[in-house]
C-alpha cells in the first residue's frame, strides 16, 4: 500500500467503532483502486472481502458506497494547515501553501486525480465534499480576513468573500485548472503580497 494508503487513520472522523476496522475498510478501497479497479467497479461487498471484514461491518460505519468515498477523500486530503494567529500575512500565506501542496499532490497522485474525476462527475458526492471539507477551509480564510479588517490590515469596505476569491483564484487556478503550469516556492507570498497591496487602507 501507498503512504497514502497507511495515513488513512487520520481521515475517518470521530466514529466510536474500531479503528482497525476503519482502517481496514479505507485500506482497502485504496489498494483496489491502486490495482486499478474503477470506482464505478468498487461495491461494498468487494471492500469487505478485501478488508477482511463481514459486509455488516462496512455496513455499520457507511450506510452506502456514496459516504465510504467521501471518508476516502478525507484520508487522501492534506490536512488544513494550522493557523497561528501571528499575522494577517503569515496566517495567509499558510493556507495558500495549504493548497499549493494539495495540488502537488493532486499531480503526483494517480489516485487523488481518480477520486477527484469521480467526485466532479457526481454533483451530489461533490457537494457533500464542498459542504463539509472546502466549507471549512473557506470559513478559516474568512475569519483571517476579518481578523485583518479589524487589526486595520484590510480595508473595510471589501466584501470578505469576494477578497477570499481574490486570494485563493490564482493558486486554485493553477492548481486544479491549470495542470500544466509550475507551482514553485514563493508563489503563496508572492500572490498575498499582490493581493493586499490593493486591500490595504488608502493612506
Amino acid at each position: 500500500m501507498t503512504e497514502e494508503g497507511t495515513a488513512v487513520v487520520r481521515a475517518v472522523r470521530g466514529r466510536p467503532r474500531s479503528a482497525a476496522a476503519d482502517r481496514a475498510i479505507i485500506g482497502a478501497v485504496l489498494r483496489l483502486l491502486e490495482r486499478g479497479i474503477g470506482v464505478g467497479a468498487l461495491s461494498m461487498e468487494g471492500i469487505a472481502r478485501e478488508a477482511g471484514v463481514g459486509k455488516a461491518t462496512v455496513y455499520r460505519r457507511w450506510p452506502g458506497k456514496d459516504e465510504l468515498l467521501l471518508d476516502v477523500m478525507r484520508a487522501l486530503d492534506e490536512p488544513p494547515p494550522e493557523v497561528r494567529g501571528r499575522s494577517v500575512r503569515e496566517d495567509l500565506v499558510e493556507i495558500l501553501e495549504g493548497l499549493r501542496r494539495k495540488g502537488l499532490a493532486k499531480r503526483d497522485s494517480a489516485l487523488l486525480r481518480t477520486m477527484m474525476s469521480h467526485f466532479h462527475s457526481h454533483p451530489r458526492l461533490w457537494q457533500e465534499y464542498h459542504d463539509t471539507v472546502i466549507r471549512a477551509r473557506r470559513e478559516t480564510l474568512h475569519a483571517v480576513l476579518r481578523r485583518g479588517v479589524a487589526e486595520g490590515e484590510i480595508r473595510a469596505d471589501l466584501d470578505v468573500e469576494l477578497l477570499g476569491e481574490l486570494f485563493v483564484g490564482p493558486m486554485l487556478s493553477r492548481a486544479l485548472l491549470h495542470e500544466w503550469r509550475e507551482l514553485p516556492e514563493g508563489l503563496s507570498e508572492q500572490i498575498v503580497d499582490g493581493v493586499l497591496d490593493g486591500a490595504r487602507p488608502r493612506g
